[in-house]
């Protein structure tokens, strides 16, 4: 991708998810495995926003390349039932389908992330932005497409093979779902995909990793 253009996108996007990112009013829920979890109210929503803050022992290549391995999401990504790739738009851009595994009585959720990274030249920081692109694909039977979702990672490298992450995101689930079925999805979710990331990122295939558009 063209670094103007890059940049031009992460400023447009960074503005779309600011409000959910903003440090006010962020409660502490959950503290524990080195994962912190944070919830907060938003005026326009019933469903709140989250924010997880943790530290893992990785380069930011090694981190990147695992959250870009859209094929093994569902290794570690909690509730995940399928992850597939639609479209390899660059090394640094792509778009996903993914349909995440609800328990009964509510239906299983699908969505499609467009996911783009880009890298602060400066300070090394890299943010990889997860919009949703609703209509990239057609609907499916008994399935309910998440229409609205704002999610963010901010990886900042605090040292050797360190990575400090920030992880905000707010979504709403569509549909008719049981407030108890979403705070369980708000905590333990965020909660066993960050145990899991922590796991992934120690598999072989990604010892090596390097990417061509971040600078570790």
């Amino acid at each position: 991708m063209n670094r103007k253009i890059a940049f031009l996108i992460a400023f447009v996007l960074s503005a779309a998810v600011g409000r959910v990112s903003g440090q006010e009013d962020w409660k502490l829920k959950s503290n524990k495995d080195g994962v912190a979890i944070y919830l907060k109210s938003l005026p326009d929503s019933k469903f709140k926003a989250i924010k997880v803050e943790c530290e893992v022992s990785a380069t930011l290549s090694q981190l990147v390349a695992v959250l870009l391995d859209i094929r093994t999401a569902p290794e570690w990504v909690y509730n995940t039932k399928s992850c597939v790739l639609l479209k390899q738009v660059s090394p640094s851009e792509l778009y996903y389908y993914s349909e995440v595994s609800i328990p009964w009585p509510a239906s299983n959720r699908d969505f499609i992330a467009h996911l783009i990274t880009v890298q602060d030249p400066q300070t090394k920081v890299v943010t990889v932005y997860g919009p949703t692109a609703p209509d990239l694909v057609p609907e499916k039977k008994d399935i309910v497409r998440v229409r609205k979702s704002e999610g963010k990672w901010v990886l900042t490298p605090t040292g050797h093979h360190t990575v400090k992450i920030l992880y905000t995101l707010h979504v709403d689930p569509g549909g008719n779902i049981p407030a108890w079925l979403v705070n369980m999805f708000a905590t333990k979710g965020p909660h066993e995909s960050f145990k899991g990331l922590k796991l992934q990122l120690q598999k072989p295939v990604y010892a090596n990793a390097r990417l061509s558009f971040i600078k570790d």
